[in-house]
């Protein structure tokens, strides 16, 4: 995976397969500890919102937590190899963290739409690395420490984003695949707590799927702060114009703060 800078990608016509996957690394400089959030822009794994990328990871860091931005593959997608540009996102920033000169108390992931599809399933399907392997990058865990998920796809099943399943799993996929791909089906013990926002009334991605996500995870008893807005359109991102939704952000930077970074 690729380490590139902000300048080095058109991020407002980021649709293309070039310099992907990567990362970008948004860090804060006054505190190395500050909990690191992998930021995952949505857009049906069809192309990577802007609005949803670069802005949100600036956002991050003024409240004092260091960003990366994943560019991960969009369609076409070949044996839903974007799953595992988010693992390698996370191993790769755990290998490159002494060389960046941080040390974060935690690592979490950030994910809109069907970035919040990536987010979740790699908050479920992990491993702790490979420490035989001859790749470095293999030694380190996939899993995250945290998640957030905004307006997030959950399920290929029933309520699905079509666009979403379509580019990840294909037209007509069959039961297992839409099991092994609906994240509210594979959270287990292990899974890390979770911020979950959406709003009633998103026309797109059905609100059931952070209902039935949450579900999953009081089930397992895993920490779960959602939050189900009245009002607001699919794809608000940080939401700054919207006069009540956009309280998002101030409600999970305060779950940030007290239950990831414990200030």
């Amino acid at each position: 995976m690729r380490i590139v800078t902000k300048d080095e990608i058109n991020w407002e016509n980021d649709s293309l397969h070039e310099a992907c996957p990567s990362i970008t690394p948004l860090l804060v400089k006054d505190d190395i500890n500050a909990p690191l959030v992998i930021v995952i822009p949505g857009g049906g794994y069809h192309h990577r919102a802007y609005h949803e990328g670069l802005p949100v990871a600036k956002w991050l860091n003024d409240n004092g937590y260091h960003a990366v931005l994943l560019r991960y593959s969009v369609a076409p997608i070949h044996k839903q190899e974007v799953i595992n540009d988010g693992q390698t996102a996370i191993r790769t920033v755990r290998y490159y963290l002494n060389e960046w000169g941080i040390s974060p108390s935690k690592i979490g992931v950030l994910g809109f739409s069907a970035g919040g599809h990536l987010a979740a399933m790699i908050s479920n399907i992990f491993d702790e690395g490979d420490s035989k392997s001859d790749n470095p990058i293999l030694h380190f865990s996939s899993r995250p420490d945290f998640q957030i998920l905004c307006y997030p796809v959950i399920s290929m099943g029933e309520i699905t984003h079509k666009g979403s399943r379509e580019n990840l799993i294909g037209r007509n996929p069959d039961e297992n695949i839409i099991r092994k791909y609906s994240a509210e089906l594979q959270v287990s013990r292990k899974t890390p707590p979770a911020f979950i926002w959406t709003t009633a009334n998103d026309a797109s991605v059905s609100m059931l799927n952070s209902l039935y996500y949450a579900e999953a995870l009081y089930k397992h008893q895993i920490p779960c702060n959602l939050h189900v807005f009245q009002d607001g359109k699919h794809g608000l991102g940080l939401a700054e114009d919207h006069a009540h939704t956009y309280l998002w952000k101030h409600t999970c930077v305060e779950w940030l703060h007290t239950y990831i970074r414990g200030d």
